[in-house]
């Protein structure tokens, strides 16, 4: 029976995916004239005119984001994997790593102080480490900067009377509450690093062809809702909400 079910899965499967490469190249929606196939050839996916570098911000983020150093790129990930290691995997604390941290620091600076004074005979002088004040501000501006960006975001589409936004923001926060009680929060921020650090150069390496079949992918799924909204949506009565106050 198992046998018989995953071969008639594969078979289905196999069916959805010819589908949708035949009907790829032969679309013709309503919404893509001959006009915005140009018009596709000239701008980029959802109409940017930037670069993708330009898009994520340019500068030194843009920089590692892109993979421009690898040094530093391959730094940055191997350092994030690391972090999610220790707390994930070896079920370490925040507060354990800092105070081994602590505890390193100090061993450090006892033994180099101690050994400089019996080997020159006079007090050395141990580097002082000393974060500067304005670090932690900008990093609490930052993420601030962030977090109401994020809520005016919302807003707009909450208030702007767009279904097809609305929908699509209720969906993206649906899939972040199931996707958060599948695995934790430091997951979910690792999950997402990994994936800021490895899609937009794949992106940039086939662009081409990912806008190619995204536009074909949302050209098979505006004539799917067409076809939906012809056949079903527009056929469902609206009452006369006025009528029936007056009544």
């Amino acid at each position: 029976m198992s046998e018989r079910s995953e071969s008639a899965t594969e078979k289905i499967m196999s069916s959805i995916i010819d589908t949708i490469a035949d009907n790829l190249p032969k679309q013709k929606s309503g919404q893509f004239d001959p006009s915005s196939v140009s018009d596709k050839m000239k701008n980029k996916l959802f109409g940017r005119q930037k670069t993708l570098h330009g898009v994520l911000g340019g500068g030194k983020p843009a920089d590692v984001l892109l993979w421009r150093n690898k040094k530093i790129s391959s730094s940055v990930l191997a350092l994030a994997t690391a972090i999610w290691v220790f707390f994930e995997w070896l079920d370490y604390h925040f507060l354990t790593i800092i105070s081994f941290s602590l505890v390193l620091g100090m061993v450090v600076q006892f033994v180099w102080s101690n050994f400089s004074n019996m080997l020159s005979g006079s007090p050395s002088q141990v580097p002082r480490v000393k974060l500067p004040a304005d670090l932690f501000v900008n990093i609490a501006v930052a993420i601030g900067a962030q977090v109401n960006k994020f809520l005016s975001f919302l807003q707009d589409v909450s208030c702007e009377r767009n279904l097809k936004h609305f929908v699509v923001a209720i969906a993206g926060l649906w899939a972040a509450a199931v996707i958060g009680s599948w695995c934790n929060f430091l997951t979910v921020i690792y999950i997402g690093f990994v994936s800021a650090h490895t899609l937009p150069v794949l992106y940039e390496k086939y662009e081409d062809q990912v806008d190619d079949f995204l536009y074909g992918l949302l050209g098979l799924l505006r004539d799917q809702y067409q076809k939906l909204d012809q056949g079903v949506l527009s056929k469902i009565p609206k009452g006369n909400m006025k009528a029936k106050k007056n009544e």
